[in-house]
């Protein structure tokens, strides 16, 4: 007996059910809330004192935290340390309720304009049941990291009402064209087209930092995501925001890609991939299994088989993740995608 696909519109409509009744199941009813009015925490400028944190591993080197100090005052800024930033506690830095109380004293420190992750690694959700939301609702100042920060990205976004940025950790390298997006964020206010440089190759077709539309068109929504194994870990929790029109950025490292598939799929039966407005998937570093299998997917074969029956656009290859030179994008903050031309258009400024 013949059988044939659904055709796209009638396959997302049936996402979307499904996804729908996933959802009433799965999630606790205050992270499908409508999200409260978006605020803007104020801009950088130089001078300002900027909190440092590590809310999940520690650097093992005082001359790392040293880099750091560096870093941050090459920025025209001053770096405040918060109180346990040299503890340690096995692969953690420091215990999770202390973790925690030094996230409440940089946002309860009112010299400080801005906190920045030192790190990722794991334990950022550890400290997400001893969080003062009230607290950090009341004092709105940018947050930035990536990997394992967004674990807070995605609290911050269901619970405290303003921007985050998804960019690089304190303790990042910090390459120019890194520094250069994030300093048109958070001190310039601006709105960019982020679009991948060309690369410096003596080749006749460029092959580094290139993007692939995995389907075609244009959407507009809230920019929300991160890190694919953290965000997948938070699902069932009260701390993921409301995905209904948003647009989905998604990045990963040494992560095989049958485990990639199984993430997505996940993210599909909770209901997360049928109400964004589109994908936009980042670098996934080191992503491929370390033993062949006959008949294996690609990646790139595991996101077109979940992310283009979505019937939203969808490109691959986007200039965020674990690599050096990365954009900075304003977590909560509506963007449009244009998938065909492989870029993300940042609409409304994340600071004030």
């Amino acid at each position: 007996m013949e059988t044939r696909s659904a055709p796209v519109h009638d396959r997302r409509s049936m996402l979307q059910i499904v996804g729908a009744l996933a959802a009433a199941l799965t999630f606790p009813q205050e992270a499908l809330r409508a999200q409260p009015v978006l605020r803007k925490p104020p801009r950088l400028k130089r001078g300002d004192t900027v909190g440092l944190i590590k809310p999940a591993g520690y650097l093992a080197d005082d001359f790392e935290v040293q880099l750091v100090m560096e870093a941050v005052t090459a920025m025209g800024l001053v770096p405040k340390a918060a109180p346990h930033l040299g503890s340690r506690f096995g692969y953690l830095a420091g215990q999770d309720k202390d973790r925690a109380a030094d996230l409440h004293a940089m946002y309860a420190d009112e010299a400080v304009r801005a906190v920045f992750a030192v790190r990722g690694g794991w334990g950022s959700a550890r400290i997400l049941p001893y969080l003062d939301f009230d607290l950090i609702r009341a004092h709105p100042k940018l947050l930035i990291g990536f990997s394992d920060i967004t674990a807070l990205h995605l609290a911050f976004a269901a619970r405290a009402g303003f921007a985050t940025i998804h960019g690089p950790n304190a303790g990042s390298s910090w390459s120019k064209y890194s520094w250069d997006n994030f300093k048109a964020l958070a001190f310039a206010g601006a709105t960019p087209l982020l679009a991948n440089p060309a690369a410096q190759e003596d080749r006749l077709v460029q092959r580094a930092w290139r993007t692939q539309t995995i389907r075609p068109g244009k959407a507009v929504g809230r920019l929300l995501g991160g890190n694919l194994t953290v965000l997948t870990s938070l699902l069932g929790t009260p701390y993921l925001p409301n995905f209904d029109g948003a647009i989905l950025f998604l990045e990963d490292v040494d992560e095989a890609e049958y485990r990639i598939d199984r993430m997505l799929t996940q993210l599909a039966l909770a209901g997360i991939l049928g109400r964004v407005a589109g994908v936009v998937f980042g670098q996934c570093t080191n992503c491929r299994a370390t033993t062949s299998s006959i008949g294996g997917f690609t990646l790139s074969e595991v996101l077109r088989q979940h992310l283009e029956p979505l019937g939203v656009p969808v490109y691959q290859g986007a200039l965020f993740g674990h690599v050096d030179d990365q954009f900075s994008l304003p977590v909560g903050v509506r963007a449009e995608i244009d998938s065909t031309t492989g870029t993300l258009r940042i609409l409304d400024p994340a600071v004030a």
